[in-house]
């Protein structure tokens, strides 16, 4: 929201300077994001041209000896067509920055004579897009004079940051009453007389919408006949320039300025160009608007417009049309000022793509109660700068909005801020606010004005009184000391989070960050793509669905790294997913991929070693760490096969704690689900479930555990088994593990062997067995009886007989 410091003062009695006014707006919450105070419009002075010769070289140019009012002429090159003895006009010395051209100017040398400065046209100092001249003043004008502050270009630009919930500072005098209320001067009347006016509107309007929802809640319109249009008052386009306005006529002036001065956006119709009434109604499917932003747009029955004989004339609220659009030939004017619904016009918006000041306001909510009112204020400015005859007006569908009354203990100042404020103060700080109070004792009833539809409780109003008091009057307080430890801030999932993350960067993986949304085929790829699932208004085709899974994100991250040149990488993500819409369907995940040859020994060939691609053990020493990370029992999982279909069946594995809790999957994916990705293997990955591991029974410590060695020596004994090629290995690991869990520690894998010495469909399995003796030396007839329990437990359990 941009405007001048004059503008401001035009609703706001005040003596405090821009530097206070600019402090005080960001401390009640108004922050200023820029000020334009226009220093740099200073040098340029008020000039007479004394004399002009033609320039001995160039039959375009000219010399002139130029009057600054400070002390002896001096010679100036100019090239301008209409420069001559006597001319008044903007002088720019050397060393001044001449925004137009964007260019310093400093002392030089034009086809051979010395240029001691430049006289300016309009477009060299902003003014307009004028440059078929110089500047052509007045001769009364005093020479030597600031011309920026006889052109009114001297006034400051204040820019602020409005947050969504203030639509009552879209317009200049809401800002006015919220510094008023802060003690920076008094907030002029601002109420405007009705117009007046004879005879009906030569044009009636009827609202039209069936049996559906009404999408406009109020229309008031007025005709003016008899006006002349033409360039709106100097002071109004220099206003509507500063603040980023292209100046137009008379008539489309005035409505912006409404626009920005009161927060009302109105439309005005050339009346002539109207063929019979207004309808106020839904559009239909098939129809177009010619809008004047030179758009052409088509609506449907979710789009509000204003029609009349000849069609959709306006999309409501948003843009007018072109062809309704008033030029220099207009001399009869239709004034409308409507109440439109937020919700659809910010639907409409952003479904046509159209942004305008009037959907920014009317989409954020309008004063109700100004309607009526912001029409007569628009029809005097028309009366003013286009003469003619103002009609009755017309108000339709239109009632007056009831004021909210919210029940307010005033003591919740003290509670929730800590300020202790007088409630005389604090009744008086929502009064100037547009608040009315009434009750007595510490209860009130407060009725919120109109113009503020973000005020529904009594923590809002506590926030009224607090930033108009001053947030800066809160004393800092310390902490409480407490007597104990205190107790854990930070949830399960919380930690689990932070953990998980930094466990995966640690082993070299980059983090990514992706949209929630992805398209349907890549959800129905990753077991997603549900009904429930999809969003009602999608940003793009491309972002229809929740996503059931982060891996499709992370497979479109490595592609469009691979695509850049960088085909070895590491990512992972730690973020939700969603499988139904049902309580208990959403879960935290965290989620990894490798491509290429990026190991955990780095990415990239290396004349030391050999490079390798990664794999499903990759993919499964990063699910390990992630879940290790979580807290869980790493030592007590097992890995079975029947990974979801996006993996290689034969190269991944589902990671279970007990036979029904199912912690997560890993492995290579499979070829289809690269090719539909995009992705050139080889690729490995894992998703686990960070929110299914159980919560630690005991309570979480610091305290690390005591460590536990033993004094005799470890023995290793190593064992072959031949077994059907359909075993897997791990089950082999695990059977001896159990052959007796007191004394064996570790069970490791060597060597695979596969051939024809080893039998069609068989294969050899050799592991390691590390045997830790706790109490005292075992004996040799220990050794084998251990042993023999393996050899046992090994061929009961999956069929393996020792190897010859």
């Amino acid at each position: 929201m941009k405007f001048t410091l004059s503008w401001l003062k035009d609703h706001l009695e005040t003596d405090a300077t821009l530097e206070q006014i600019v402090e005080t707006l960001t401390m009640i919450g108004l922050e200023v994001e820029h000020v334009d105070d226009r220093k740099a419009l200073s040098p340029f002075v008020v000039a007479r041209v004394i004399e002009a010769r033609q320039h001995p070289d160039a039959d375009r140019l000219q010399v002139l000896t130029v009057e600054t009012g400070s002390g002896s002429p001096v010679q100036v090159v100019c090239g301008a067509p209409n420069a001559r003895a006597g001319l008044v006009g903007a002088f720019a010395p050397p060393g001044t920055y001449v925004p137009g051209i964007d260019l310093t100017l400093s002392v030089g040398k034009i086809r051979g004579v010395e240029s001691h400065g430049m006289m300016c046209s309009e477009r060299e100092l902003q003014m307009s897009n004028e440059h078929d001249g110089i500047i052509d003043l007045d001769s009364d004008v005093e020479i030597g004079s600031s011309f920026a502050s006889f052109a009114g270009l001297d006034d400051p630009v204040l820019e602020i940051g409005l947050t969504p919930n203030r639509p009552d500072c879209t317009g200049v005098r809401g800002i006015a009453r919220d510094l008023a209320a802060a003690g920076l001067g008094v907030l002029k009347d601002g109420d405007t007389p009705p117009a007046g006016g004879e005879g009906p509107c030569p044009v009636n309007v009827t609202l039209d919408f069936g049996d559906t929802d009404a999408l406009c809640l109020g229309f008031a319109l007025r005709g003016v006949s008899g006006v002349k249009n033409g360039p709106s008052p100097r002071w109004m386009q220099q206003r509507l320039k500063a603040i980023g306005l292209r100046p137009i006529n008379a008539l489309v002036d005035i409505t912006n300025y409404v626009t920005f001065d009161r927060g009302r956006p109105l439309h005005v119709f050339d009346r002539a160009k109207v063929k019979g009434d207004l309808v106020v109604r839904r559009g239909r499917e098939g129809e177009t608007v010619e809008a004047l932003d030179g758009g052409k747009y088509e609506v449907n029955d979710d789009v509000c417009v204003i029609a009349d004989d000849n069609g959709v004339e306006s999309i409501a609220g948003i843009v007018g049309g072109e062809v309704t659009g008033c030029d220099e030939n207009t001399t009869e004017v239709l004034i409308e000022s409507a109440l439109w619904d937020p919700m659809n016009i910010a639907r409409t918006g952003r479904d046509l793509g159209i942004i305008t000041d009037a959907r920014y306001r009317f989409e954020r909510g309008v004063d109700p109660a100004y309607m009526v009112e912001g029409m007569e204020l628009a029809t005097r400015l028309v009366l003013e700068m286009c003469g003619g005859n103002p009609s009755k007006p017309i108000v339709a569908g239109y009632s007056e909005p009831e004021r909210k009354i919210i029940r307010f203990p005033v003591s919740e100042i003290k509670r929730l801020t800590g300020l202790d404020i007088p409630q005389s103060e604090s009744i008086s700080i929502l009064g100037k606010l547009g608040f009315e109070s009434q009750g007595e004792g510490d209860v009130l009833d407060v009725a919120a004005p109109t113009w503020r539809p973000d005020i529904d409780g009594k923590a809002d109003l506590v926030e009224e009184v607090m930033r108009i008091h001053g947030i800066n009057m809160i004393e800092a307080e310390a902490l409480p000391r407490t007597g104990s430890v205190n107790t854990r801030i930070l949830t399960t999932l919380q930690i689990r989070t932070r953990k998980v993350k930094r466990a995966l960067a640690g082993r070299g993986m980059m983090e990514a960050v992706n949209w929630s949304f992805i398209s349907v085929q890549e959800a129905a790829l990753f077991g997603g793509g549900q009904a429930e699932l999809k969003l009602a208004n999608p940003i793009s085709a491309e972002m229809s669905d929740m996503r059931p899974s982060l891996l499709p994100g992370l497979l479109a991250g490595a592609r469009r790294n691979a695509d850049r040149g960088h085909g070895d990488i590491a990512l992972f993500e730690v973020s939700d997913i969603y499988k139904g819409d049902a309580s208990g369907e959403q879960h935290r995940a965290a989620a990894g991929l490798r491509t290429g040859s990026a190991g955990m020994e780095g990415a990239g060939r290396h004349w030391r070693k050999t490079t390798s691609a990664v794999d499903a053990f990759d993919a499964k020493a990063d699910a390990m760490a992630a879940l290790e990370a979580c807290g869980a029992p790493v030592g007590n999982l097992q890995v079975e096969r029947g990974a979801p279909a996006w993996y290689h069946p034969g190269r991944s594995g589902v990671i279970k704690l007990g036979p029904k809790m199912t912690l997560g999957a890993f492995g290579e994916f499979h070829p289809k689900t690269l090719d539909a990705m995009g992705v050139s293997g080889p690729v490995c990955g894992f998703e686990i479930l960070v929110d299914a591991l159980p919560e630690p029974k005991r309570k979480a410590t610091r305290t690390k555990p005591p460590l536990d060695l033993s004094a005799f020596q470890t023995v290793h004994r190593d064992f072959a088994f031949v077994v059907d090629k359909t075993v897997a290995s791990g089950e082999i690991l695990k059977a001896a593990e159990a052959a007796d869990r007191k004394m064996i520690t570790a069970v490791n894998l060597f060597d695979v062997f596969e051939g024809a010495s080893i039998g069609e469909g068989a294969k050899s399995i050799a592991i390691e067995v590390e045997i830790q003796p706790r109490e005292r030396t075992l004996t040799e007839a220990e050794i084998d009886a251990i042993a023999d329990k393996i050899i046992d437990n090994v061929k009961s359990k999956t069929g393996a007989v020792l190897r010859g």
